[in-house]
């Protein structure tokens, strides 16, 4: 098949940061968008799947960037059609927190609230169910 594979190729070889994992990053906002800013800032992916350890590295940035602005107090990411959330993504998650920001995770489906059970982190994130206009995505 060939949606199998996992690598594009993005012409470079360079090892994106200590993960050691290769960099093929998308083009941002591809899937990760940022829905809302401000006070809370909102991420979601458009109701698809989180992306892999491979296109994580190249969102990392995007997400520090945003709420890396003075009133940003809370993140939070929208998991509507969510069903997985790779490993690197829960990380990332937890960094924004330890970083001082709130973490609301919104639409969170029951495999993603098993995973979150698993690796003990339920109680970590405040979970929400909300509603997002499906025109704009907030």
């Amino acid at each position: 098949m060939a949606d199998d594979h996992i690598f594009e190729e993005s012409g470079s070889d360079d090892l994106n940061g200590d993960s050691g994992i290769l960099d093929s990053t998308p083009p941002p906002g591809e899937l990760l968008k940022v829905y809302a800013e401000g006070p809370v800032t909102v991420f979601g992916f458009g109701g698809r799947d989180v992306p892999d350890e491979v296109s994580l590295a190249g969102y990392r940035g995007q997400v520090y960037e945003t709420i890396g602005k003075p009133n940003c107090t809370t993140v939070a990411f929208d998991l509507t059609g969510v069903k997985m959330v790779p490993s690197g993504m829960l990380g990332l998650m937890t960094s924004v927190k330890q970083r001082g920001h709130k973490v609301e995770l919104y639409n969170t489906s029951a495999d993603v609230k098993e995973v979150l059970r698993i690796a003990c982190l339920f109680d970590f994130f405040d979970l929400r169910e909300v509603e997002f206009d499906q025109e704009t995505n907030h």
